[in-house]
């Protein structure tokens, strides 16, 4: 549709200006009066610019006169019948092309205002059409809106997941990229999450429903994207204030420009022509079309941009808070560690390494605690013939166990002491695993978070996009947090703060934060949900982040990839820079073409460059958020 509409526009706009070429070529080879020059170029003007008049015209019966197109019809029908007064000589050819040029102006601002939305369509695409429901034996095809959890729908190669699940049957790998941005396929097997919008590669799988469709993860998506615009930024805000102050303050100007002046002179019959053509040229450079058209234009680009990439930021605000965090704080597990533990060390004491965790193993056969699903994954040969009885948890300290009838303990120094074990400390950082048998102790496992590939790279980058200081905030004891924010070069690191401590921190934080700057949280978990929503900003890890910190964020990474921090703080700068640059640009340019059209010195040309010139170059220049 906008497509059609700008093939349409920019036919009015060649046929516009073949009519005014004709004309002026005409008025030149004939003697022709006032009124048969007037009706000669009657035709170029109201093909070029009827839709203006009619809106102006709308407006004012609705009560809203004060906009651009108002301006550009008194200014417009001011020049064309500016030379039937005394003295007054014909603007007939400038009407028309200030007319015209600002339909050119419109015309680049659809031109890109749609290649935004093509960018931001690109993101659509993530809509599932339609899913395959096992219903009595049979599929059936449904629109993913009538599916319901717990409901087992097949996903076929080459076909987009409908909604989030739970696979349950068959292997295949995923293409991502819609969702996050990358485009290394994600590997998925019987157990594992999908989420909606993600395209299936290879093998069919079967998966279980978890969310209704107005829940799952490509609705959200498709509505963060959709509704991005609602948050606008204060240069947006600032711009639309601007607008209805300013456009009532230049008209009834230059109604004074055009009376004042010829009342004072004497002879206002003999000077009313020369104050009015100014009064109409002060008009025609007033209109704030390049503002009010390309700073919201410029956020658009910029939020489609980011999508891209796999970073939805919910509105242009968030945008323009983002590019000016200068503090950045993080939540430890989960966000700069992945989250789960991994053996770091064995440090074996009378029996060998394979032996040791043979043993902690077969001990934490039972239990569901992270560390012992830890030591469990580090021994695979867990289920073998050795004979596991009287399994006893002891609450805070360990497991107790006898393994081929001998006592086996494993957990903390207070466990160890308690069997009479004389345990070695450890001077790696972790969750330290003492083992002893028969009251005999056999050597430690050191158990740890283990730090996000990439992260310091990506702390770095931060630092490189102008954040001048990384708090680490985390529940974790003091040892673990401080030794893996040394690690990452973290300035300011928190530890055993509960999630109300966490929110106290980053008020804290705003408090003493430098002004005109803002402070970011970065979070993924249920606990990080309150913090997200105080900080200026708060961060959301998408992939793995709970419904509840997705929510309560104003940017959400589509991937748990740090180093999208440093690119969202990136083009929300740039974003924000190509803003400024056009409010400065359109001001500074539009205050002295108005000082030459009120003493004058501004003739129609120049008035049309300080209008349509002005918007064509600020929305050219708001056109490269889209490739940034």
């Amino acid at each position: 549709m906008e497509e059609k509409e700008n093939r349409v526009k920019l036919a009015r706009i060649l046929t516009s200006a073949g009519l005014l070429v004709a004309a002026a070529i005409s008025s030149r080879l004939a003697s022709l009066g006032l009124w048969q020059q007037l009706l000669l170029y009657l035709p170029a003007y109201l093909v070029a610019g009827y839709d203006v008049v009619l809106e102006a015209l709308e407006c004012v019966a609705h009560g809203e006169p004060f906009d651009e197109d108002l301006l550009m019809t008194i200014a417009t029908v001011g020049a064309l019948l500016i030379g039937f007064l005394p003295n007054g000589e014909p603007e007939f050819a400038e009407a028309v092309f200030v007319m015209l040029f600002f339909q050119v102006g419109e015309l680049f601002e659809d031109l890109a205002e749609d290649r935004a939305r093509d960018s931001i369509s690109e993101l659509m695409d993530i809509r599932p059409d339609v899913a395959n429901l096992e219903r009595d034996g049979e599929l059936v095809s449904l629109d993913p809106t009538e599916v319901h959890v717990g409901d087992v729908v097949l996903v076929r190669p080459g076909e987009k997941v409908p909604l989030d699940g739970i696979v349950l049957d068959g292997r295949s790998s995923l293409n991502t990229v819609a969702l996050t941005g990358e485009s290394l396929p994600r590997d998925v097997a019987p157990g594992d999450d999908v989420a909606s919008g993600v395209v299936n590669v290879s093998g069919a799988l079967r998966v279980r429903v978890s969310k209704e469709f107005d829940e799952s993860t490509a609705s959200r998506i498709l509505d963060l994207v959709q509704n991005a615009s609602e948050g606008k930024s204060r240069s947006e805000s600032f711009i639309s204030r601007f607008a209805r102050v300013y456009t009532p303050i230049v008209v009834f100007a230059a109604i004074a420009l055009a009376i004042v002046p010829p009342l004072l002179s004497g002879d206002f019959a003999a000077s009313l022509s020369v104050w009015l053509l100014r009064a109409l040229t002060f008009l025609v450079v007033s209109c704030p079309c390049a503002l009010v058209i390309s700073i919201p234009l410029t956020f658009f680009g910029g939020i489609g941009g980011a999508g891209r990439r796999g970073i939805l930021i919910k509105g242009s605000n968030y945008m323009e808070a983002l590019a000016k965090a200068q503090t950045v704080a993080f939540d430890k597990t989960g966000t700069l560690t992945q989250g789960s533990f991994e053996v770091e060390a064995v440090h074996p004491d009378a029996i060998d390494a394979n032996s040791l965790l043979h043993l902690a193993a077969h001990v934490e056969r039972y239990s569901m605690h992270p560390v012992a699903v830890t030591l469990r994954n580090a021994y695979p040969n867990e289920h073998d013939d050795c004979d596991v009885s009287d399994v006893e948890e002891v609450p805070g300290q360990g497991v107790r166990a006898m393994v081929n009838g001998r006592q086996v303990v494993a957990g903390s120094s207070r466990l160890m002491e308690s069997v009479g074990a004389q345990w070695r400390p450890c001077d790696h950082k972790g969750a330290i695993i003492h083992v002893a048998v028969d009251g005999v102790y056999v050597g430690h496992i050191v158990v740890a978070d283990q730090v996000k590939a990439g992260a310091r790279e990506s702390l770095a980058r931060m630092r490189a996009e102008g954040v001048q200081r990384l708090v680490m905030l985390t529940g974790d004891g003091g040892e673990v947090a401080e030794q893996i924010g040394g690690s990452l070069g973290i300035d300011d690191v928190r530890a055993n703060l509960l999630p109300g401590d966490k929110v106290a921190a980053v008020e804290g934080l705003i408090a003493s934060k430098p002004e005109g700057t803002t402070v970011a949280f970065v979070g993924d978990g249920i606990n990080d949900a309150p913090v997200l929503a105080r900080a200026d900003v708060g961060i959301a890890m998408g992939a793995m982040g709970s419904d509840a910190a997705i929510e309560a964020a104003d940017v959400v990474l589509m991937d748990d990839g740090l180093d999208k921090i440093a690119e969202a703080i990136r083009i929300a700068r740039k974003t924000l820079a190509i803003a400024r640059q056009n409010i400065a640009f359109a001001i500074g340019v539009k205050l002295a073409i108005l000082v030459l059209a009120a003493l004058g010195l501004a003739p129609m040309w120049l008035a049309v460059f300080g209008d349509v010139g002005v918007m064509v170059l600020a929305v050219l220049n708001a056109s490269r958020t889209l490739r940034i």
